[in-house]
């Protein structure tokens, strides 16, 4: 094999694994691929924070945390551990603001809970961030 064809298939063996930094937050396949993370909704509202975070946490939030967010969403069956519940007092007073947003935007692995809570990478918006975050503590004591 010729140095051109070298580079060429370092290359594409490269691209084909990425290529690029990730949070290794877990995934994968049987045989230790990553498996592709399906692509988030992107959310509408417009530029109003609020209104995206209210969108994002109906779609991909109320599934497993439910709309009340005390965890009880219909995805939440069998799910160990049990998805968190915003609702629980205690809980609330255990977190800093900073973990919620980390938490949303890393998912569990990032925070050593679990890696069933997904990452939303696509939130780089801070100003969605903090209104998600927002939400969730509107929960506390529901």
């Amino acid at each position: 094999m010729n140095r051109r064809s070298l580079t060429l298939a370092i290359v594409l063996t490269a691209a084909a694994c990425g290529g690029s930094k990730s949070d290794n937050t877990g995934g994968g396949t049987a045989s230790g691929t990553a498996a592709p993370a399906p692509a988030p909704t992107p959310p509408a509202g417009g530029g109003d924070p609020t209104a995206k975070a209210k969108e994002i946490f109906s779609q991909r939030c109320v599934p497993c945390h439910g709309t009340e967010g005390k965890g009880d969403g219909v995805a939440s069956k069998g799910l160990t551990p049990p998805p968190r519940n915003f609702s629980d007092p205690a809980w609330q007073a255990s977190v800093t603001d900073e973990h919620i947003e980390k938490i949303v935007h890393y998912g569990g692995a990032a925070v050593g809970k679990s890696p069933a809570m997904p990452a939303n990478p696509d939130l780089s918006d801070p100003a969605v961030l903090a209104a998600l975050r927002a939400h969730v503590r509107s929960l506390g004591g529901k």
